[in-house]
């Protein structure tokens, strides 16, 4: 009987899988796991966004190991108390539910448990990453010689970024070295800040007008003052989609700008960056051709599971230019620099894998839909809010905020609290940010199980709020 073909007779789960025989232990176990995460999307519709149950299985290992069937108990009861974003109302924040193609990466890429930190512990998925993001780096109108780097979260995006650009502005051992962003761009430049050695005031942030853009007046004001007194800056940061109202900076008149000073740009289009995969959505974000950096999250929209996210570069060998330091127990690598010497990240999982699993199963078509379909439901819910008691933040994307008109602040966390509360009870979830002080309810519509219907009945829930809080 040929090797591959050999049934083991064990009745119990082993530890490892055998690399000589077929293990219907393995199978079974895979299948019974596969077959709960099926029963738990059936039932998302039922429960609501939010759990009821928080329980969790013992925490330690015992003396002896589990059973397979011990192990899908276990696994129940983390899944009865974790967020069900495939629910319709699950509205509160930029995690989709999961495409089924992108689960099968996951699983796929858990069982090849290749390595992408050198290509000869990942031949093939090496050589994908490559490929990939050179495609993504395309479709975002980059030049000739762009690509980039799977990464692990924005986060990690955005900080590779800004150390790149530091290095490569000759800024590294400057300690009164700035960048600039807008007074909403993401936390995560504070973090970058901060890992990068450098004060706080190294993040300069900059006013926004009244679409939540980055005022290019106050930029270069604030550009002048810095010269002054003899600070360097070596980063414009643009944001395109920022998190509370889903604004985009005006990239066209940053990239410039930035051109024009000699300056880094860098754009966090974590959230926007995937409407560049169409033609019906890319305007909105016109301009992004001209970074010199791109983050870029397709899994907060797309649905490929996390983590996904991308560092795309005008120049891809810069990247190897600032993070290789040689790999002395590795082989060279076959073709270019080897992952690990493309950024931060030493060991890296096939992250890139349910990527392009997700996006072939897509196809253009159904990445069109995914992006036009999203912004329809802001559309619509944004018609369906009464302009007369609300205060709006909203742009181009698929984020909308409200707050009541009338209300002081207190008044404002107080009706927010209160009305989350409320939609939750009626199985709708929406997010509680605070923006300049005051708090607002967020919804993202990205969800395609969410309806129409659904968003006009959450529209009267909300209009009549504002009428319960002000008796």
């Amino acid at each position: 009987m040929a090797r591959n073909s050999q049934i083991s007779q064990s009745s119990s789960l082993e530890p490892f899988a055998s690399p000589d025989y077929l293990d219907p232990q393995l199978q079974k176990v895979l299948e019974d796991a596969c077959s709960l995460l099926c029963q738990w999307f059936a039932k998302a519709g039922q429960t609501g966004p939010l759990p009821l149950v928080t329980g969790l299985p013992e925490i330690s290992p015992r003396m002896e190991g589990l059973s397979g069937e011990a192990l899908m108990a276990d696994i129940q009861l983390l899944m009865d108390g974790s967020y069900q974003p495939s629910h319709p109302g699950a509205l509160a924040h930029l995690d989709p539910p999961p495409l089924t193609a992108s689960i099968v990466g996951d699983l796929i890429s858990a069982g090849l448990n290749n390595n992408l930190l050198a290509e000869e512990l990942s031949p093939s998925l090496s050589r994908l990453e490559r490929k990939l993001c050179k495609w993504f780096a395309e479709q975002l109108g980059m030049p000739l010689g762009s690509g980039g780097v799977a990464a692990s979260g924005g986060t990690l995006s955005n900080l590779m970024a800004l150390v790149v650009a530091r290095q490569l502005s000759g800024l590294e051992c400057d300690p009164s070295a700035v960048i600039f962003a807008s007074a909403d761009a993401h936390v995560s430049l504070a973090k970058a800040i901060r890992v990068m050695g450098l004060p706080c005031d190294a993040l300069q942030r900059v006013c926004t007008n009244t679409q939540g853009q980055i005022s290019l007046e106050d930029l270069e004001e604030q550009l002048k003052r810095l010269r002054s007194k003899g600070r360097k800056c070596f980063a414009v940061v643009a944001t395109a989609g920022t998190t509370v109202r889903g604004a985009v900076d005006p990239l066209v008149e940053l990239a410039n700008l930035a051109s024009r000073e000699g300056l880094w740009l860098h754009i966090d289009a974590a959230i926007g960056g995937v409407f560049a995969l169409s033609k019906t959505t890319s305007t909105l974000i016109r301009g992004i051709s001209a970074a010199d950096s791109v983050s870029v999250n397709p899994q907060k929209l797309l649905g490929i599971t996390k983590t996904s996210s991308l560092l795309l570069m005008a120049r891809k060998s810069d990247l190897k230019a600032v993070f290789s330091t040689g790999l002395p127990y590795i082989e060279p690598a076959w073709e270019e620099a080897h992952g690990g010497e493309m950024g931060i990240q030493g060991t890296r999982s096939a992250e890139v894998l349910k990527l392009w699993l997700g996006l072939r199963q897509l196809g253009k078509d159904g990445i069109k839909q995914l992006l036009d379909q999203s912004i329809l439901r802001r559309n619509y819910l944004e018609q369906k809010i009464e302009p007369s008691k609300f205060n709006l933040l909203s742009g181009p994307l698929h984020l909308i905020a409200m707050t009541p008109k009338g209300l002081d602040d207190n008044a404002a966390a107080a009706w927010s609290v209160l009305t989350r509360k409320f939609l939750l009870e009626k199985k709708l979830m929406l997010s509680r940010p605070i923006h300049e002080g005051r708090y607002y309810l967020k919804a993202v519509t990205g969800n395609p199980h969410t309806s129409l219907e659904l968003l006009e009945r959450l529209a009267i829930l909300l209009n009549n709020s504002v009428e319960i809080t002000n008796q």
